[in-house]
Formats: structure tokens, sequence, C-alpha cells
């Protein structure tokens, strides 16, 4: 008691004056041991003769103190003072027991005086945060919580908090604060308030951060007030008109819904044609006037002119002599004149009736058609929705999504598709493969197509089936033994390595592949994780095999281990995803095993199943790989012309289905498809067409740029995001279409497309289209592999073995760049056989047998008889 009073008295002399008792100027006060630094008390007393400290109730050694004597210059008494320094050692010896506390006792002549009492404490601040925030989706003006309890420390952690790694101070902004408990609130959600919100906690040991919390404040779409009726489509009779809205007020933000209802309304419409005015028959002449003349007259009554239609041309009153010129009176040659006169103005009729029937038969005939005129109806707006193909009468009509991000093409040419055959793939034959002959090996179903129904009936009565695609378009099947061989499904980088002897020798197997679409296969993706991968099944699950099987699959990601967390993710029977593998980590089970390359993963499994690479960012400067493709009608009979922008993962199979989709809808590539790099900035992607020809074109466009939300993109699970550009040429005689498209992700460096492009007849591009395939392709046995059996083995017993000085499959996988698997190679039972089975996973069909057969006789351990059998 009384620790943090001064200044008792204990013994005082007889008689002694209170103020000749020693008092303290400096008194030792709380500290802190960080880390292993011992740390200094100190007091000070005047006058004192002598001062010693006490810790815990104990005297410290006279030899621990560090004593300094001067003289107080205002009463010129003595004063003495005196430092101790008390390590962690001396702390941790009573740790649990009672605090450790120290104190100062000084004496004089009249007596003693403690101090108060220094606590001395280990500081100390743990690892892991009590409670840390949660990412969540909010509606703007909705009111956000983000809680945190800071991990144990002492003293106990400051907390603070970071708003894109920008501190946040609720003394700037009146719509947040913090919470004694330090949580952290936002009063009313604002579309500035989208960012990542990380909470620190420090003390005078170390600062923690927590796992940063993503919040998304997203805008439902409202609908603008409908436009003026438009005048209607024709010119003549029956025609229609129509009106549009926008889902702009406001517009969809962050992944808000869209808005509801057709942005479009049409109407009947009826517009009178217009008549033009013709003559009637002439009347008969009149009796001879006095003036030797008769006349004539007509109407311009048959019929009269109507609806804007034009007057007749001529004269109404026809007058000539009709005495033969025996009037003295009469101008000579007056009726000639007259004659002349009537005889023109018939012809004059007479051709401008021909003009008129030309035009109206040629405006019949060039009137557009009201399906194909109003093709941009559904154009107006964003909508995060699967493609549906257009009517089969009408393939230029397309609902549309908007955004993209920084990039630049040019466009010159269009896709046709062409009617080429699957294309059998020849192997070419290097010296490994002579004793196996210089035949061709080629592509070929293990079963006929017309056995796919048969297939998909055996497969259905298994309980797994349920889970996989309907259809055996996407899916590539086969029988296969103890030799091994291959599945792929066609233009999707997609395949199935199984090597010779993963399948017990006397076991057949019927062994899927399949590719699922996003939609089909719900995958949960938490925080900042995406989708970088195609979603895979082969199986059947359960199948035992005693060795791995190799799947290839592209992926979208710009790989770096600073910026990306990779996992490979695994569906359980149960349905539930699991974690199997983390790239770049020590793998917990020689099950799996994934080699990253720039464009493509290959997946060492010897338990089938479901995968999907799945990616979080662990900083905004980590970046995935989007494809930027546009198409356009292949024809165009209307003055209206689309140019839809799609924004893909840049892997095959999401490719190879917008270019089907396409088909069907009628449309050809015009540009080369280009790559844009996206990044995790939580930024739009926006895109505007600028600099057409106002001549000749104009945009329908409403607003000054498309956008498409962050996380539309950013997750994957929306495979064929785009937006589509509504132009009008002016003319239906404008072939030529130049203009420019930026795309930039906002905040970002932008991008431009030149569009140089010919309408009728530009089709540089259509080698990008993928011609259709049929069957399921499959490779059974030597087929499937490019290196001959014998010689494959020849090199597995030659470099299995340790060699001397090192000549043995390290030096192999060294060779071929793959020396950052050797963990992985040794926990194999044949090393060798892992390294030829990635070569063959990586190179079939195209790869160079040479140059395996070059980095074979570098490793120094030249088996004679292997090489003379390969070369022979």
């Amino acid at each position: 008691t009384g620790a943090q009073q001064s200044a008792t008295v204990a013994n005082p002399a007889s008689g002694a004056s209170p103020d000749l008792l020693p008092h303290f100027q400096l008194e030792p006060e709380d500290v802190y041991i960080v880390k292993n630094k011992a740390v200094s008390l100190a007091c000070r007393a005047t006058p004192a003769t002598q001062i010693y400290f006490k810790c815990n109730g104990e005297w410290v050694h006279q030899g621990d103190h560090v004593t300094q004597h001067s003289t107080d210059h205002s009463t010129g008494l003595p004063v003495m003072e005196v430092h101790i320094e008390v390590t962690r050692q001396q702390v941790e010896k009573i740790f649990g027991l009672e605090e450790y506390w120290c104190q100062c006792v000084a004496w004089s002549s009249s007596g003693t005086t403690k101090s108060q009492k220094a606590f001395v404490r280990i500081a100390y601040l743990r690892k892991n945060f009590e409670q840390e925030p949660t990412a969540r989706e909010v509606s703007i003006e909705q009111g956000i919580v983000l809680p945190c309890r800071p991990p144990e420390g002492i003293p106990p952690a400051e907390v603070e908090w970071l708003r894109n790694e920008e501190l946040v101070d609720p003394a700037l902004d009146a719509n947040v604060y913090v919470t004694p408990e330090h949580s952290l609130v936002l009063r009313q959600a604002r579309l500035a308030d989208t960012a990542n919100y990380t909470c620190v906690a420090k003390n005078i040991v170390a600062r923690r951060r927590s796992a940063s919390a993503a919040i998304t404040v997203y805008v439902n779409g409202g609908w603008s007030t409908w436009t003026q009726w438009s005048g209607c489509s024709t010119s003549c009779g029956r025609g229609w008109q129509k009106r549009s809205r926008t889902c702009t007020n406001p517009t969809p933000l962050n992944g808000g819904a869209f808005c509801e209802g057709q942005n479009v309304q049409k109407t009947a419409c009826t517009t009178l044609c217009p008549v033009d005015g013709a003559w009637s028959e002439w009347s008969k002449w009149s009796e001879c006037g006095a003036e030797c003349t008769h006349w004539r007259s007509r109407e311009c009554s048959e019929p009269a002119p109507r609806n804007g239609g034009r007057d007749c041309h001529g004269p109404e009153l026809d007058t000539r002599n009709c005495t033969s010129e025996l009037c003295t009176h009469a101008a000579p040659g007056a009726e000639d004149v007259a004659l002349y006169v009537g005889l023109v103005a018939v012809a004059v009729c007479l051709v401008l009736l021909l003009l008129v029937g030309v035009l109206v038969y040629c405006r019949k005939k060039g009137g557009l058609d009201a399906d194909v005129a109003d093709s941009s109806i559904l154009t107006a707006g964003f909508q995060p929705v699967s493609i549906k193909p257009s009517k089969a009468d009408n393939p230029s009509l397309l609902t549309i999504q908007p955004d993209l991000s920084t990039t630049t093409m040019t466009y010159q040419g269009s896709l046709c598709p062409r009617q080429d055959g699957p294309a059998k793939l020849q192997l070419p034959n290097g010296h490994l493969l002579s004793p196996l002959g210089a035949g061709r090996h080629t592509l070929h179903h293990s079963s006929p197509a017309a056995e796919g129904a048969d297939f998909v009936a055996r497969l259905s009565t298994q309980s797994y089936f349920r889970s996989l695609p309907r259809g055996i378009n996407n899916m590539a099947y086969g029988t296969f033994n103890f030799l091994g061989g291959r599945l792929m499904i066609p233009n999707t980088g997609i395949s199935l390595l199984i090597p010779p002897d993963a399948i017990p020798r006397g076991k057949i197997y019927e062994v899927y592949l399949t590719l699922h679409k996003q939609e089909e296969v719900r995958l949960p993706l938490a925080g900042c994780q995406t989708l970088l991968s195609p979603i895979v099944s082969c199986g059947p699950p359960g199948v035992l095999l005693t060795r791995p099987a190799i799947l290839a699959m592209g992926h979208c990601v710009e790989a770096s281990a600073e910026n990306w967390s990779i996992r490979l993710k695994k569906q359980s029977c149960e349905g539930t995803w699991e974690d199997v593998l983390q790239l770049g980590a020590e793998p917990c089970t020689e099950l799996y095993y994934c080699q990253l390359e720039a464009q493509a993963c290959y997946v060492f499994t010897e338990q089938l199943g479901r995968f999907a690479l799945v990616g979080e960012s662990l900083s905004m400067a980590a970046s995935k790989r989007l494809k930027l493709v546009l198409f356009a009608p292949a024809a165009c009979p209307s003055l209206e012309y689309n140019i839809r922008v799609y924004c893909l993962s840049d892997t095959q199979d999401v490719l190879k289905e917008v270019i089907q989709l396409e088909k069907q809808l009628g449309g050809q590539l015009i540009g080369a498809p280009r790559v844009l790099h996206f990044k995790d900035s939580y930024h739009n992607l926006r895109l505007s067409i600028h600099d057409m020809p106002s001549s000749l074109w104009k945009s329908k466009l409403l607003a000054s740029y498309q956008e498409i939300p962050f996380y539309h993109i950013w997750s994957g699970l929306q495979p064929f995001l785009h937006c589509t550009f509504t132009l009008e040429r002016l003319s239906t005689s404008t072939c030529e279409l130049a203009c420019k498209i930026w795309v930039w992700q906002v905040e970002g460096d932008g991008q431009s497309f030149t569009v140089n492009f010919n309408i009728a007849k530009d089709t540089r591009f259509s080698d990008w289209l993928v011609p259709d395939e049929v069957g399921t392709p499959a490779l059974v046995g030597p087929s499937a592999f490019k290196i001959p059996f014998l010689i494959r083995q020849k090199i597995i017993s030659s470099l299995d073995p340790p060699g001397t000085r090192g000549a043995d499959w390290r030096t192999l996988a060294q060779k071929l760049n793959l020396d950052s698997h050797l963990s992985f190679f040794a926990s194999k039972a044949s090393p060798t056989a892992m390294i030829l089975n990635l070569w063959e996973a990586r190179h079939f069909p195209n790869g160079n047998l040479s140059q395996l057969a070059a980095a074979v006789a570098e490793v120094g351990k030249q088996d004679g008889a292997l090489f003379s059998e390969a070369e022979c």
C-alpha cells in the first residue's frame, strides 16, 4: 500500500526539524522492458547522506548503484542522485508471482524518506488479433461497422485504421468515428468509402496489421425518364416508332443491381402516303372567238395532289388560231408556237411521271426492315447476365455489357469461320522415334462419336454424375490400361496425361475429362480471391493411380511471390472446396504438385477430381491477364452497325466459347485479340469511342463512356463481360469504318484501339475463328506419347540411379530448366519418369525430340547401348 505516495518519514532523530529530512527532487517512474534491453531507474534527494534502491522488498547490492554528488545552489544543501539498471532476467525471476517494483530510500541526519514505487514490466504485443474486420458489400448511404479487437499486449495497444493504406482521421471526416472498443463506424456509406480497410495495433514493442477487409459500396440502377417518341420509321404506310430510357438514374455501380424492365418500347404507326397530282383529259375546243382563236382546258384532279404530293406541271389552258391565219390581226405563226409549246409540256410531264415512278419503286425496295432497323434496342445499358442468342432471323440483336480496361488495339479485318474439318495431327519423327518406325501417329477417338451417348448413359448411373455438365461438347473420354494415354478438349488448352504404369496392370478404366462453365459450379470466393483458371473435372473419382496423372490447363495470372498467394483447390465428395496445395510453399502432401508456367499450369495428382486455380492478391500491384476481342456483324443491310468488345480471362477455353457464341450471332472478328493487364486497384474499367468522321458515322451511345465494375472482372466468375457500341452510318454506301476506342482502368494509363475496317469485304482476321470440332479426342497407348516406350524405359533405368559427378536425373532436370522441382521429383519412386511425363505434357504434339535427346546426351552418364539403340 502507498505505492504511489512519496516521502514517508521513518525513524526521525530526536528533536530534528522536518525541513532537514530528505525530500526527493526525482523519483523512479514506471518503465517497460522492450525485448532484452535493460532499463534504468533514477532518484535524486536533498539533503541526503545515503540513497539505496530496494526492489521487491530486497536491498539492491551497493555495487549496482551509480551515485552522483552535487550541491543545491539555492539552499546550499548536498544533493545525491542514484541510478540502477534492471534487466529482463531479474524481472522474469518473479514473473507470475507479483509485479516487479523498486523504490528509493534516502537517509539524512534527521531520518529516512521513501520514494514512490516504480513498476518494471516486460512489454510485448501478441501477433494474432482477437477479432479482425471482414469484407462487406453495402448499399450507398447504409451504415457500416468494422469491428477490431487488437492483440493482447503490455502496454495495451493503440489502434488506428487505414483506408487503402492511408490513415483514417475522424477529426477530418465527420462521417467516420472510432468507438472505445476500437470499431470503425461509417455513419453513411459513400462511393468514396469503397476501399480496403486495415486495423493497425501498435505499442512500444511492435506494430501489427489485421487482414484487409474490402468494403464495396454499390449503387442499384434506376431508370431515366422516357425519351420522346421517334418519328415513324417509314415515310409512307405502316411503320414503327420507338422511345428509350437508360439505366442512369442512377447508373449501377460496383455490382449494384441493373434496372428491371425494358429499356426500349416500340409501337406501330401509320404515315399517310403523299399523292402527286395528275392532269385530267383536255376539254373540247371552244367556238372560234372574235380574235380568230379558240381554247381548251384541263384540271389537276386525276388525282388531285394531297398529303404533300407534288402539283401538276404544265399549262391549264391551251389556245390556237382557228381561221387558218386569215385574220389580218393574228400574229403570223401563232398557232405553230402554241402547238410546239403543248408538245413540249406533254413530254415534260411524261418524263416527270416516269421519274416519280422510279423513285417510288426504289424507295420501296430500299426500305429498312423493322427488326433490322431496331437492332440496337437492347444495346443501351450494361446487363451483367449471360448472353442469350438472338432470334435466328435477326443476328444483330445482342444484350450488352459495358466496361473494359486500359489497352490499345488496331482493328483491321473481319472474321469468317473456315469450314475446315478436324485436321489430323502428325507427330514429327526424331531419332528417338526410330525403333517404332517412321509411320505417322494420328489423333483418333477411343470410341466413335456415336458412342458418346452410351458413355454418358453409363456415367448417369453414378452418384457424381449429377455435378457433371450435360452433353459431350466439352468432354473427352476414353478407355485406358497400364499403357496410359491422353485426353484433350479441343481448342481449350485442357488435357489429362495418364503416364505408363499409372493404371495397375490388369485394370481397365473409363476416364473422362470435362470443362465446367462457371454458372454450373459454385466456387465460393472470399475477400480478394479470384478465379485464375477454368474449372476442370477428371474422373471417375476414387480411381487408384500408382503414379501421378498430369492435368494441364491455362491460367490468366501474372504470377509473382510478392503480389500473389495462389492455391490449387479441389472439390471434396461432400461438395466443399478445399485448398490442397499452396504454390511456392512446401507441399503438405505428396498427392498433389503444380508447375506454374507463363500461361499454363501442370497439376500432378494421384487422385482424380474437380480442380481450379484460385489466387488472392497481396498488393494492388497484382494483375490478371485479360483478352480484349472485338466482333461486329458479318453482314450489315441497315444503317446501324454494332461493335461488341469482350473482356475475357486470357485462357483458351473462354475465347473458344465466345467465338462459338459469335458464330451463332453472325459476328465476325474485326481485330486480332489483345492482352490487357488488369490490376487489383479496385477501379472500374471504362471504354469510349472517338474520332469517327462525322460526315459518315455517328455514335448512338448516350453517355460519354461505358463502364464494367471492378468486381465483375476481378472475380473471374462472369466469363462473357462485354459492351457494345452502336454506330449509325449516314448512307448505305458507306463501307469504310475508321474510329478510335479508348479503354482504361480508372486512375490508370489509357490505351486506344484504332479501327480501320471495310464492312463489305474485310476478312483479314478470319483465321482466328475456331473450326467446329466433332467427337471426343483421346489417344491411347504409345500414340499418346512422343517418346517411344522402349527408349523411355531405357532413359529411366539409366538416370534414376545416382550417378558419378551428378550425371543422373538431377542434371537432366537442370538441362530442362526444371531444377526448382527437385524435391518433388526426389519424393517419387522414379524421378526420371516424372521429368519425362512433364516433358510430354508440356510439348505434345509439337515437342522437339532432338532437343530432348541432346539434353539426355549432355547429362554425362551416357549409356552406349541407349544411344546406339536411339540412333539406329
